[in-house]
């Protein structure tokens, strides 16, 4: 006998496999009945080998499978799709959701607001942040300086550029074209988590880019600031892309500064 999360019980060694995959036996009689069934849920995924974009199966056949009752299901497949492991398309059916970070942007923004005023703020931490890694990151791109599809790698980086510098003369360079060039400059490390936390940083600092008042830099210190970045690591100077990616986040620095300001 199996539970049921609705207060049925039901036999079956499928929907006890599946309840309990992945939790350690000492933590199992713990959990709450809600995250049992989310991980009875996770645990069917994991156990077919689906992967993102898989179909999942039905409501009813989650319930037969699982032997778990229908609001239960209903209840767990809206606390996964919440964190994108489900992806529920109403009128084709349930799928394999991809990584998703909103929530964590959301979260990262909300406590970045209530403490923007502190001198040591979570957006100034969240700022650290980034910088380092794309400190390492650039240092990363130089190692790899010696392969030979490094330059047609960055190729794409030096469209963007250009495309900057036009914008910068005919008045000022968009955020959609400055996150494109962190966006396409990492993408031949081959990590394709690299920009998913670039981007969950992006957003944070633009959900409260206007808090920050006006930025101090003109569109061509943007275009220059990114055009410097680029020259650095073809040129495998790692003094100069260090000092360049420290020159690319003063202008943040300069305004979360200013905040502090009588």
């Amino acid at each position: 006998m199996v539970f049921h999360a609705d207060g049925q019980g039901t036999s079956g060694a499928s929907a006890r496999t599946f309840q309990t995959r992945g939790v350690p036996a000492g933590q199992r009689r713990r959990l709450s009945r809600a995250v049992e069934v989310q991980e009875a849920v996770k645990g069917l995924i994991l156990q077919r080998g689906l992967t993102t974009g898989d179909p999942l199966p039905t409501e009813t056949e989650l319930m037969e499978e699982l032997g778990i009752g229908r609001n239960s299901v209903r209840e767990a497949l809206k606390v996964l799709q919440a964190v994108g492991i489900v992806d529920i398309r109403h009128g084709f059916g349930m799928f394999v959701g991809r990584m998703s970070l909103n929530g964590l942007v959301d979260e990262l923004a909300f406590h970045s607001r209530i403490t923007l005023q502190g001198e040591r703020n979570h957006l100034g931490h969240l700022i650290e942040i980034r910088e380092i890694l794309e400190s390492g990151l650039v240092q990363r791109l130089i190692d790899q300086q010696d392969a030979r599809d490094l330059a047609s790698g960055l190729a794409p980086a030096r469209d963007v550029i250009a495309q900057m510098e036009t914008e910068a003369r005919v008045g000022g360079v968009s955020p959609d074209t400055d996150r494109l060039f962190h966006d396409v400059l990492y993408r031949p490390l081959g990590n394709p988590l690299v920009g998913r936390l670039l981007g969950a940083f992006w957003d944070v600092y633009h959900q409260l880019s206007d808090d920050l008042g006006p930025p101090d830099e003109t569109p061509a210190d943007v275009a220059r600031k990114h055009r410097d970045i680029f020259t650095a690591i073809t040129t495998g100077d790692r003094v100069s892309a260090a000092a360049a990616m420290r020159a690319h986040f003063d202008g943040v620095r300069a305004r979360l500064a200013r905040l502090g300001q009588p």
